[in-house]
């Protein structure tokens, strides 16, 4: 099996085989990711090479392997023919698969359209995990998503439609503190319309090379103190009204949630407003100089 450049997962995938299909990001210009930014360059793996990763990963775990994440960051981006080659190929070798997944930004599933999304169901693929990370499209423009909301509302439809789960994430914090109404209210919003399987929530935390860190230090964003961010996710919860997984399975979160909403909005918003009653130095440092 062969790796080349950053592979990242989901924490949801701790336990999946990774076989990488993809290298690198074909956007990559997110003010806030430092995952891509020094290389290497995008591509996509032959397919022929992938057969063969998931061959040698037969012989050492056996068919039982249950769930499969094909990385890099945007493996959505591969053309549909290739993707849903490695798919039904992963499915042939491994009896016991219960769940195929990927990376897919809304920009690369919209371009994919209906039809490929039903061909990739059909071949096996079963979750695309994607960063919305905003609704508000000030935000968007600001943090070069390449993407506006009206984009990753249809695209999210068209992936829940298709029959392939979506996972959407949302970075509590992304519009500094001139945003942080205007990004809980258009991120419930959209989330609302696409209704998607999983919401899952990071709070933002600015990394070294990238460029939102240099705006930090130029004062141009202002960050959300760990009360100012818990303010926000509670409004964010309190409009959520279509039914789906929350949780805030990630490091960067100042408290666990966890949940089917909209069943247990209610304990959520009682764990904000404990943890409203902690002082602000009792949680993680939300900014350490140059970090």
């Amino acid at each position: 099996m062969r790796y080349e450049g950053p592979i990242y997962r989901p924490p949801s995938e701790a336990d999946s085989l990774l076989i990488q299909a993809t290298v690198g990001c074909p956007h990559n210009k997110c003010t806030f990711c430092m995952v891509y930014k020094k290389g290497p360059r995008f591509k996509i793996r032959p397919v022929y090479e992938i057969k063969e990763d998931l061959l040698a990963a037969r012989e050492v775990y056996g068919p039982d392997v249950r769930t499969l994440f094909f990385p890099a960051g945007n493996t959505i981006a591969m053309k549909t023919d290739d993707l849903c080659a490695i798919c039904s190929y992963a499915r042939e070798i491994f009896s016991g698969l219960q769940r195929i997944t990927v990376y897919g930004s809304s920009q690369y599933i919209f371009k994919k359209g209906a039809k490929d999304l039903r061909r990739l169901a059909a071949a096996g693929l079963s979750r695309i995990h994607v960063g919305m990370e905003s609704g508000d499209d000030i935000i968007l423009k600001r943090i070069r998503k390449g993407s506006n909301c009206a984009e990753q509302i249809e695209a999210g439809k068209m992936v829940c439609a298709s029959g392939i789960e979506l996972s959407i994430y949302v970075i509590l914090g992304i519009g500094g503190q001139d945003r942080t109404q205007a990004h809980a209210m258009e991120t419930a919003r959209a989330l609302n319309q696409i209704r998607p399987d999983f919401m899952r929530l990071r709070t933002f935390l600015p990394k070294v090379g990238t460029p939102i860190l240099e705006e930090i230090r130029n004062k141009t964003f202002t960050m959300l103190g760990p009360h100012e961010i818990l303010t926000e996710t509670a409004s964010l919860i309190e409009r959520i009204t279509t039914p789906g997984y929350l949780t805030s399975d990630h490091y960067t979160n100042y408290i666990n949630l966890e949940g089917r909403l909209p069943d247990n909005r209610e304990p959520m918003i009682k764990a904000i407003n404990t943890a409203l009653k902690r002082d602000e130095d009792s949680f993680r440092p939300f900014y350490i100089g140059d970090c």
